[in-house]
């Protein structure tokens, strides 16, 4: 049986809070040659899945635009929520109320974050980049793809974590 609406947003904005500080202080300890994964797009993905198109857009807006305001960016203002946006709009294509449980417990989960991730990363370097030398192209090959990668590798715990609990 699901939790009433108000609690569930409750829990998502709670929890949302506590990974985007998670986000600025622990997660640049996971760095692998100068590459990070992103943990709050594997969140969006979640929310997506969990509550569809529109609660996974409104939470990557909003996660975003915290970002943006923490000056967790080095960007202009906007540009983390205008990618987060994108990225759980994208990963709302995916949800099935009637295969959450599978989706989120199985390889779907991972195809899905590294979708929404190399989505988020395209749109972040085409807008970040505009005037500068250093081609889009040239970023997304060099961070872009490696940090979908990575960011997709680390979406294996919670889908493992979920399939465990749920799919038992």
């Amino acid at each position: 049986m699901r939790k009433p609406v108000a609690r569930r947003i409750s829990f998502y904005v709670i929890l949302s809070l506590i990974l985007v500080v998670v986000d600025s202080t622990l997660v640049k300890f996971l760095s692998l040659a100068g590459i990070v994964p992103d943990i709050l797009v594997v969140w969006i993905v979640y929310i997506a899945i969990r509550e569809g198109q529109i609660a996974g857009t409104t939470a990557g807006f909003f996660i975003g635009l915290v970002m943006n305001l923490m000056g967790m960016t080095e960007s202009m203002l906007g540009l983390a929520a205008l990618a987060k946006t994108v990225a759980g709009f994208t990963a709302g294509y995916f949800y099935n109320e009637n295969k959450t449980y599978n989706t989120l417990g199985g390889y779907q989960f991972i195809v899905i974050v590294a979708v929404a991730s190399f989505v988020h990363n395209v749109f972040y370097f085409i807008i970040f980049l505009q005037g500068s030398d250093l081609g889009w192209t040239r970023s997304v090959l060099a961070y872009g793809i490696p940090t979908t990668a990575y960011t997709a590798a680390i979406a294996l715990l919670p889908m493992f974590a979920f399939a465990r609990k749920y799919l038992s």
